[in-house]
C-alpha cells in the first residue's frame, strides 16, 4: 500500500502540473502593465475551474505523501518523487510539443540512474 501512496503523489503532481501549463497557456503571457493589471490577470486564472483543480491536486498529493511517510524512510520515499519530472517531460512532449534535446534526455537518464541506486539501500 505505501507504493500506492508514492504513486498516488506522484500522479497528482503531475496532474497539476500539466493541467496549470494547459490552462495557463490559453490566458496568454503575464502582462507587462502595472501591478493591478498583474493581480487582475492572476486572479483571472485562479476563477479558472481545471486551474484551480491544480492547485487541489497539489493539496490532494500532499495527503498522499503524507500516508506515504507512514510506510517509508524519507530517505527512501523522497528519490522516488523524482519520477515526476520524468513524467512531465514525457508528457510535456506529447502533449504540448516541447523541444527535447540531449542534454534533457540526459538529465532524465541520470535521474533514472539515481532513483535505482537510491531504491537498492
Amino acid at each position: 500500500m505505501g507504493y500506492f501512496y508514492i504513486f498516488g503523489t506522484i500522479f497528482f503532481t503531475v496532474y497539476g502540473q500539466l493541467i496549470l501549463k494547459w490552462r495557463i497557456s490559453g490566458y496568454g503571457e503575464l502582462p507587462d502593465g502595472g501591478m493591478f493589471d498583474k493581480v487582475f490577470f492572476l486572479l483571472k486564472l485562479m476563477l479558472d475551474p481545471l486551474i484551480f483543480s491544480g492547485f487541489a491536486s497539489a493539496f490532494v498529493a500532499s495527503l498522499f505523501w503524507m500516508a506515504a511517510m507512514t510506510k517509508f524512510d524519507v530517505s527512501y520515499a523522497y528519490p522516488f518523487m523524482s519520477l515526476a519530472f520524468v513524467f512531465v517531460f514525457v508528457l510535456s512532449v506529447i502533449l504540448f510539443h516541447e523541444p527535447v534535446n540531449i542534454y534533457k534526455v540526459g538529465g532524465l537518464a541520470l535521474i533514472i540512474l539515481g532513483i535505482i541506486i537510491s531504491s537498492r539501500a
